[in-house]
Formats: structure tokens, sequence, C-alpha cells
């Protein structure tokens, strides 16, 4: 404890790469977790339910296939998985036309709407955080109303309040129109999005589009918890086990998150990203810490001598260069964990926003940028801290059996 050289400096080596690895951790998780829910949340939901057909032509929206006697199947969904939230929802393309005093087209433009359950109820709107994406007016509060992307907005020269017609194709492949009133705008800082997006009740769009109760897509999610990949694959599995005899082709499948949208990589990402985490910081500090054992043990060489000399062996000195690094690897990682641990709480609490440096995006991810704190964060700063410690330790005691007694006499005497 005297010798500063072979506590303090190594115990403050061994914190702040604990620290930097719960860090990591923690962030990293956060991030990806964030980006998964918030693809969740906004279009594939944890799991979702569509019909066979419509699964395989996802990318066309095809509301021609979609699912009908969506009640009963609600129903049946609830009843076999109420560990779940479930929620309909209807997505679509068509054309906006903005008319003037005399009904004239003044103005038109492309779209991409969504229908969710926007009245008597504000889960889908807390869910897809929309509240904070509102520009200017309000949610609406009747039928009739809808919401608009604030790009989309000025670009078609409307105010609130204004009448728009949706032009589209109904459930039965006829052309579809129908009239809203502009309530609000919204901005989502994602181009793809903001170009031409409408989202409205979803009792509006099914009277619009002919869709009675039918839906195109039925979307679960964990109650309470954030997307669980093997929990997700066997809820599936154990729905798609109904329907595994039926060529129907319009029967229900279910489809975890990791099936939809390309979103396996992001799954796959972050599952493996803590191993990647712990792999480099072992070998970084391994690197880091056999450096400072020789170093150390070259000062040492004197106090080897001497203990060699009262009878000690090469193995005993050994042993004890190694323990002295187990002790110091725990004390080092305790504390770089706690302090980890505090910077990533108040990255999960406060978090930072990158809304301005996100504007532009293309993807659709968090503009807070959090941290998340599992059960992995509280021991992975042992890994690197407690073995690295003690793998630079050992690689540098072995020029202790490099040495000759002889030579390490020497040394004591000079």
């Amino acid at each position: 404890m005297r010798d500063k050289s072979r506590s303090l400096l190594p115990i403050i080596v061994v914190a702040l790469g604990a620290m930097i690895t719960v860090f990591l951790q923690s962030y990293m998780s956060g991030v990806m977790s964030d980006s998964i829910e918030s693809s969740a949340n906004f279009t594939t939901g944890h799991v979702k339910v569509m019909t066979r057909v419509y699964s395989e032509n996802i990318s066309q929206l095809p509301n021609d296939m979609a699912l009908i006697g969506v009640d009963s199947l609600m129903r049946n969904l609830r009843k076999q998985f109420p560990e779940m939230t479930w929620t309909e929802r209807i997505q679509f393309g068509g054309l906006l036309d903005a008319p003037d005093s005399r009904g004239q087209t003044r103005s038109q433009g492309n779209v991409t709407g969504m229908g969710v359950r926007l009245l008597k109820s504000n889960e889908e709107i807390d869910r897809m955080n929309l509240r904070t994406n509102l520009v200017s007016g309000k949610f609406p509060a009747r039928p009739g109303e809808i919401l608009l992307s604030d790009q989309l907005f000025h670009k078609m020269n409307l105010r609130l309040g204004d009448k728009v017609t949706l032009i589209s194709s109904g459930m039965y492949g006829d052309m579809a129109m129908y009239n809203f009133y502009v309530s609000g705008t919204l901005h989502f800082g994602i181009n793809v999005l903001d170009r031409g997006m409408i989202i409205a009740d979803l009792e509006d769009v099914r009277t619009a589009l002919g869709m009675e109760n039918a839906t195109g897509e039925i979307l679960g999610f964990f109650t309470g918890k954030r997307y669980e990949d093997e929990t997700a694959v066997e809820t599936s599995n154990t729905f798609n086990k109904q329907y595994a005899g039926t060529k129907d082709k319009f029967a229900p499948v279910m489809l975890p998150l990791r099936d939809m949208n390309n979103m396996g990589f992001f799954v796959a990402y972050d599952n493996q990203v803590q191993k990647i985490i712990i792999l480099v910081f072992i070998i970084a500090m391994s690197i880091v810490l056999w450096n400072a054992g020789l170093i150390g043990g070259l000062r040492r060489y004197g106090e080897f001598g001497l203990r060699l000399a009262i009878g000690e062996s090469k193995h005993e000195i050994y042993r004890t260069l190694v323990a002295e690094s187990l002790l110091t690897g725990i004390v080092g990682s305790v504390i770089g964990v706690a302090f980890g641990l505090l910077i990533s709480y108040f990255m999960e609490k406060y978090g930072i926003d990158t809304k301005e440096i996100m504007k532009d995006s293309t993807f659709l991810l968090p503009t807070v940028l959090r941290s998340h704190i599992t059960v992995t964060t509280y021991y992975i700063g042992f890994i690197p801290g407690v073995f690295s410690t003690v793998i630079g330790a050992m690689l540098a005691g072995i020029g202790i059996y490099k040495r000759q007694t002889a030579n390490l006499f020497k040394e004591l005497e000079s």
C-alpha cells in the first residue's frame, strides 16, 4: 500500500477501463434498443399479424389483402397472449387534393398515410411520440380531422381547418375519395416521413377505404418491456402453428420484428455488441497492464532477489504477484463500475438531444440518445477490470522465471 506504483496507479488504470466499459455498454445498449423501439412503435410492433399474402407484398401496402373479421381475431389474440398489448393499424398511400373556394384543385401532393386510434385514447399518440412532433394545431378531437406533416402542409399552402380530399384505393380495388379537415401538423425530422405523411383516426380510414371490421395490420407490444427477440420469435411460432395446416392465402400470420424492414441486422448487432465491447477492452487493458506490470517488475527485481535469498521460490513470488493484481483488479473494478453506473444513470435520465444534427436523417432513429442500464451493466466492468489485470500480471511475471537468481542477487547488492 505504501508503494503507489503498485497500488494507486494500477487501481486508477483499472477503474478508468471499467468505467469506460460500463458506460459504453449502457450507451450502446440504450441507442440500439431505442432505435429498435422507435421502429417498433412506429411501423413494425414487437410482432405483427397480417395475412400471408399481405406479408409477401408488405412494401406495397396491399389493403385489398387485409385482415377481415378483426373483432374476433383481436379477442383471440388478447385471450391467447394477455401479456401483450394489441392495436390495429392501416397503412395506405394516395393523393391528397386541396380545393379552392370554387371546389377546383389548387394543390396536390403524394402521401403515405396511417390510420391509428387517435380519438378516445392517447395510447397510440404516446407510443408514437407524436406530442413532441406536433408543430401547430391540435390532435383530432372529432371524426374527419387529420394530421399532416408540416412540410407537406406548407408545400400545399394549407391553413389549419382547411378541407382536403384523400384519393386512394379501397379494399376492393375501387377508387376511394374522402374529405378530411386539417387539425394539426407534425415534424418528424425524417425526410421520408416529412415529405408527405398523414395520420388519421383508424375509424375514419376504415370508412374512407371501405374496410369495415378490417385492418391491414395488427401490432403487438410487450407490456412494460422492451423488445425481446427470443420471446417475440416464440410468440410468433406459437401463433403460426394454429394455421400451419391451412392453404388459405388470407390466413393470418405473425412475424417478429427481426423479420420485418431489415431489422434482423439491428437485432443481431444489439445481441453481439456487448461481446465486442468486452473483447476489445480485455485486449486493450491487457496490453496496458502488461506494460505497467513490466515497468513495475523492473523496479522490483531487488525485492525479488531478497525474497529468493531468504528461501522463497519463484513460484511463490509469481503467485503473490498474481494475487496482488487480483486484489488491485477487484478494487479498481468496484470503483470504476460505481462511477460508470453513475454516468450511465444521468445519461439515461437526461440523454443528449441530437434533433438538430439528425434533422435530415433518412432513418427512423430516436432524436434523444440515452443509455440503458441492464443487468449486464452491473457486472460487465469486472470482466476486463479483473481478467485484464490478472492476465497483464501473469504476462509480466513471466520475467521472474527468465531471470537468473545470481543476477537478482547482484542487483540487490548494487
